[in-house]
């Protein structure tokens, strides 16, 4: 079954199975006797089977050394780490363990009889997950026992408020997040043991955020990271992150942005290079010194500063003929290195191996540039999507198809777990990710790129621009007050017209009065002129001498 970006559901449980995995729980220590035997006990109580679970307590130089209590699970050994750091404790447990799955579990961390079981129901559902529980975090008295009912005697507790948004706000991760892997906390989650092989063991050079960064490694390895709410835990007290979130997240935030290239709005600088870039260029170094410099300066020169180029030669291979540099046959590979060997963002490689770590790499042919904002643009189609493969056709002649290949890393990992023997690896990415194709030219890609630039012309085009939008916004509050100005003369003319209107329809009324009026003046003088024709017409008939009628 595969799962395409982080929609765990299609792997969902049968109500049903039979457990043949073997689970590691890791459980670093310093002092805190008391609450390890709770924690000891709570596991001791698990509905998973104890022939499957091995516990590995590490003792991270506590004085007065730890001991085992008598209530335990079967198989518990007690290994001792001298180096300080919850990261070496974890890894020293790490090496100990021979489990298929690696639970990490705090030491003041209970957990309820079934979380262990509810973790592994799907760790047999596929060998690249992470599972996290709920926790919850009491305030109540630790008891002397453990209690039978956890609920009970802890309750109310608190949530990690984030995860519980992360988890609804994305349909339980399923929603694609864009960064599930902060998902992977170590107080209560689980890990198929291959994803850390695959990823590598804790930082031991953080200070803090060693979840977060294996988490971020882990998610580069091909992992689907899924919260399970059936694994219940309580954690006995606040974590120093609710406690002081300001300070805890000032230490975490200096190291961790170093390492985790997701973390985009910690690398706000635009012209540093971090030990983690963003997006890896691969460039074949053997091309030719000025179709190389094509390349490898477009790229640098472009609106992604996070990137790195990693340019391939026989760089061990290089000597230097002092006497006839002119007539040297490796002369341009020579350019090359000397060109690029102090440059921070370019790294002489003799493979095309890229750090595992690293979200992004574009293999592009030497000679071929994109436009200054054409992997920006591709980043930004490829993350949007959520594709694991951008596919660029450049040119197209009889003698076949130029291309070059933006491929996400952690979506080529997963591939390369659920691929079938012999299947192409770009088939399988397609599975858990998506493939697509795209022109060369949409994303201004050339062979005779323009030239870049520059910082001083960046800057320069960029004050300009703000001029430009401060004349723009100026001219805008302008008209604003223009139309604010004719909106206040329309009312006052509507106000105007109203009255217009008002005087319009009394004058009507009156003419319609005076035209009643005079059209009755008028009935009153034809019958007036009437009366008076019949008057005269009967004085003259009644005048002597005048005849009869």
């Amino acid at each position: 079954m595969r799962v395409r970006g982080n929609d765990y559901r299609v792997l969902e449980p049968p109500a049903r199975w039979e457990p043949s995995l073997k689970v590691s729980v890791i459980v670093p220590a310093y002092g805190g006797q008391h609450e390890l035997d709770l924690v000891l006990q709570a596991l001791a109580r698990q509905t998973y089977p104890a022939r499957l679970t091995e516990v590995i307590v590490v003792d991270n130089g506590s004085d007065p050394p730890l001991r085992l209590p008598a209530e335990r699970p079967e198989n518990t050994t007690l290994a001792p780490c001298p180096r300080p750091g919850r990261a070496a404790a974890r890894n020293t447990g790490l090496a100990l363990a021979t489990g298929d799955v690696v639970h990490w579990l705090d030491s003041d961390v209970l957990l309820t009889p079934g979380a262990i079981e509810a973790h592994m129901r799907w760790h047999h559902r596929a060998p690249y997950l992470a599972v996290t529980g709920y926790i919850r975090f009491t305030e109540a008295q630790v008891p002397a026992e453990l209690p039978d009912d956890l609920e009970k005697a802890f309750e109310p507790a608190r949530p990690h408020a984030w995860i519980v948004d992360l988890v609804e706000r994305t349909r339980g991760l399923t929603d694609n997040p864009q960064r599930p892997f902060s998902l992977h906390v170590g107080g209560a989650t689980s890990v198929n043991a291959r994803l850390i092989a695959a990823a590598g063991p804790m930082d031991e050079d953080l200070v803090l955020g060693q979840d977060t960064e294996m988490g971020y490694r882990l998610a580069q390895a091909g992992a689907v990271f899924v919260p399970e709410p059936l694994a219940r835990a309580y954690h006995l007290g606040l974590t120093m992150r609710m406690r002081d979130k300001a300070p805890i997240d000032r230490v975490s935030h200096a190291f961790v942005a170093d390492r985790i290239p997701a973390y985009r709005w910690l690398r706000a600088h635009p012209g540093r290079a971090w030990k983690v870039p963003f997006v890896a260029v691969v460039v074949d170094g053997t091309a030719g010194y000025e179709t190389v410099r094509t390349t490898v300066d477009a790229i640098l020169a472009g609106t992604v500063p996070d990137v790195q180029v990693l340019l391939t030669g026989p760089w061990d291979t290089l000597g230097r003929d002092r006497r006839a540099p002119l007539r040297d046959p490796a002369l341009d590979l020579v350019l090359v290195h000397g060109h690029y060997q102090h440059e921070p963002r370019v790294r002489l490689a003799v493979t095309d191996a890229v750090d595992p770590a690293v979200p992004w790499i574009l293999r592009l042919p030497a000679g071929w540039a994109p436009a200054e904002d054409g992997l920006s643009r591709m980043l930004d189609l490829a993350a949007g999507e959520g594709l694991g493969l951008v596919n660029v056709l450049l040119s197209e002649s009889p003698a076949g198809l130029v291309g070059a290949r933006l491929e996400r890393s952690a979506a080529f990992a997963r591939a390369a777990i659920v691929a079938e023997p012999g299947e192409d690896l770009d088939d399988a990415v397609d599975d858990v990710s998506g493939v697509t194709w795209v022109e060369g030219e949409s994303y201004g890609f050339t062979q005779t790129p323009a030239a870049p630039l520059g910082r001083r012309g960046a800057l320069r085009a960029r004050v300009e621009a703000q001029a430009e939008a401060a004349r723009l916004a100026k001219e805008t509050e302008r008209l604003r007050a223009q139309a604010a100005k004719w909106r206040e003369e329309a009312g006052k003319w509507r106000d105007e017209a109203g009255k217009w209107r008002k005087s319009a329809v009394d004058l009507r009324r009156e003419v319609g009065t005076l035209r009643r009026q005079l059209m009755a003046a008028n009935r009153s003088q034809r019958s007036l002129r009437a009366l008076l024709a019949a008057a005269l017409k009967r004085a003259w008939t009644r005048k002597p001498g005048n005849p009869h009628p």
